[in-house]
């Protein structure tokens, strides 16, 4: 358990690191699409495809090593990769109702949760 916990924690600083850091970027176009965030999400979504199809068609990828790339460096990167990997793993199963439920509910209750939040603190 403890070793787990390491290769989540460290994959996580590197992933947070890499976030911040991507914010970094000068960005032309200021004010319109959150461009940062969207890169981020892209990028930690093919990096999370990239990690599981990897591990499904070529190479075996052990426990740790996968909690380190998917928990960790996705995970402190973008947590939307691993929104899209359940999604695709739904779709995948054959429960496409059930995916596009979850895909509806997290991005509408998930900006719903904002809101709520926002409001709860600033009034």
């Amino acid at each position: 358990m403890l070793i787990n916990c390491l290769a989540v924690g460290s994959g996580g600083f590197i992933g947070s690191v890499l976030r911040y850091l991507v914010g970094c970027i000068p960005v032309l176009t200021k004010g319109s699409v959150p461009f940062h965030t969207l890169l981020v999400n892209v990028l930690g979504a093919i990096f999370i495809g990239l990690i599981v199809g990897c591990s499904e068609k070529y190479i075996s990828v052990d426990g740790e090593l996968m909690l380190f790339l998917k928990v960790g460096l996705c995970g402190g990167f973008t947590t939307f990769s691993t929104f899209a990997l359940e999604s695709v793993g739904l779709i995948d199963s054959g429960r496409l109702a059930t995916a596009i439920l979850y895909i509806a509910a997290s991005v509408l209750l998930c900006v719903v949760g904002i809101y709520l939040g926002r409001n709860l603190v600033v009034r």
